[in-house]
């Protein structure tokens, strides 16, 4: 069910909804490519959110960071992938926690 004045939005095939924000903050919905999932730096924010949220959620992937961190986050992941030979410098992604906060590092 929907709180009032809520839409429910389709997703494009490859993608999946995220809600962000902090405990005490209102979250945010962002809709990213799956192929997030795999990145190093976005399984340290999973891992993260399965400490806060366990693993059984109802609703969209709830991810305990920040708006700004994450939006910092998504910068990041997109510059690493944008990069060519990207998975032949796999010894970069743990170089690229230095400038994230402490709940990713």
């Amino acid at each position: 069910m929907h709180r009032k004045g809520e839409k429910k939005m389709k997703l494009k095939k490859g993608c999946v909804a995220v809600k962000v924000g902090l405990e005490n903050g209102p979250f945010q919905r962002f809709v990213i490519p799956i192929s997030y999932l795999h990145n190093p730096l976005f399984q340290r924010l999973l891992d993260r959110a399965c400490e806060f949220y366990g693993y059984h959620t109802s609703g969209p992937l709830m991810l305990p960071c920040s708006v700004e961190d994450f939006l910092h986050l998504q910068r990041r992941i997109e510059r690493d992938a944008n990069k060519p030979n990207h998975h032949c410098h796999h010894h970069h992604h743990h170089n690229l926690f230095v400038a994230l906060p402490h709940y990713l590092s």
